[in-house]
């Protein structure tokens, strides 16, 4: 047993990398419990194992008192006895006596089993968590295995089982056994625990969408473009801000692609999920604008007492595109600027200005003021909640 445990002492240092004197703790704990427990036994013992030679050897731990102090025999051993061991001894000193069993050989060997198969384990779930921990926030290739009322179960790369929460599943997507998917590592939690570390993955974050295009234009990859924000309903449609400091490249053009085929490959990768591209500006009431898109915007004016709220205004037949079905259209444009967007038809602005203007006439006694127009803001850009439709 002794040369087998050596070797096995070995191969997990050289080939799982696990320290050898953590085992040989682990081993050395375990070898003095299996004693205590095996023999019953009420007094202090040490076991130490020799990692060269193999060897195992349980030693009571005796403290030196004077005679008249001693109080447990088990753990305590008296001046008189201790000096014809050794006439140097003192009080407080500790003395060794090997009681290590003949038959040990065969409790030791499944104590040091157990060991060993203990720190494999442990030392196979560190990597695993180790490894995808490096794959946190990116996209990864997977087969889907089963599905429950709780997670898909997706297989990754080395069989290494992932589950998708029905939030991260695309609701215009039908999963099948056997169907490879790319998805994204959001997630690696409870790496302790005794069931090893948990990976979960998502089909509709909105990085997902960022590492498709890093992976289909190069210039998002190499950073000459970059995807400043994104803003997602999965499975529907996401708005995509992008910006470049090269002023002879086109960044929305740049993800969209010859004849569109770069943003329809992220496109057909998520089943037909729509992709407004609009390029970010450092000019807000621009970039807002922008965000609007397909809508146009006649004028952009932001609230007095509130910086992050705007009054969007849009020509009459426009407000309906500007709104979006259910509103999704100016919600995606909150998210995506980080602004309580309210959209206003040029006929409602007008009126409202002319009414608010008359009143402030007749307050004043027809002094004639220019009232400056805000209005009462929508709440959309929280990605949990959703924005007021506004109706014209």
């Amino acid at each position: 047993m002794s040369k087998e445990l050596v070797q096995a002492l070995d191969a997990l240092e050289q080939e799982r990398g696990i320290d050898r004197e953590v085992v040989v703790e682990a081993l050395e704990n375990a070898l003095k419990a299996a004693y205590k427990k095996q023999y019953n036994a009420a007094q202090n013992v040490e076991a130490t194992f020799d990692d060269k030679k193999g060897q195992m050897t349980i030693k009571q731990v005796k403290l030196v008192v004077l005679d008249e102090d001693l109080v447990d025999p088990d753990t305590e051993i008296p001046l008189t006895e201790a000096l014809e061991i050794n006439k140097a001894y003192e009080p407080g000193d500790e003395i060794r006596f090997d009681v290590t069993p003949k038959d040990f050989g065969r409790m030791a060997a499944q104590a040091a089993k157990q060991v060993i198969v203990q720190k494999m384990r442990e030392a196979t779930r560190q990597a695993i968590y180790d490894k995808y921990q490096d794959y946190q926030d990116e996209i990864i290739t997977g087969e889907v295995e089963r599905q429950d009322s709780r997670f898909l179960y997706v297989m990754l790369p080395g069989k290494q089982e992932a589950v998708m929460t029905q939030g991260d599943q695309m609701p215009n997507e039908t999963y099948r056994m056997r169907d490879r998917i790319k998805v994204l590592v959001n997630k690696v939690d409870n790496y302790n625990s005794l069931k090893g570390p948990q990976i979960f993955v998502s089909r509709t974050a909105p990085d997902l969408v960022k590492r498709l295009f890093e992976q289909e234009v190069p210039e998002v990859y190499d950073g000459t473009v970059e995807i400043v924000s994104i803003a997602r309903e999965a499975g529907d449609r996401s708005k995509i801000a992008v910006y470049t400091h090269d002023a002879d490249l086109d960044p929305v053009g740049a993800l969209v692609g010859q004849r569109g085929a770069r943003v329809q490959a992220v496109v057909t990768e998520l089943g037909g999920e729509h992709m407004d591209i609009v390029e970010w500006v450092e000019d807000e009431a621009q970039y807002i604008a922008n965000a609007l898109n397909p809508a146009e915007v006649t004028d952009v004016i932001f609230d007095a007492n509130n910086e992050q709220s705007v009054t969007v205004i849009v020509p009459d037949d426009q407000l309906s595109l500007a709104i979006g079905k259910k509103g999704q259209n100016a919600r995606l444009a909150a998210r995506l600027t980080g602004f309580k967007i309210d959209i206003k038809a040029e006929s409602e602005a007008h009126d409202l200005a002319v009414e608010r203007a008359e009143a402030n006439e007749t307050a004043d006694g027809g002094d004639q003021s220019v009232v400056e127009e805000t209005q009462a803001p929508v709440e959309p850009a929280d990605d949990n909640q959703a924005a007021t439709d506004q109706e014209d």
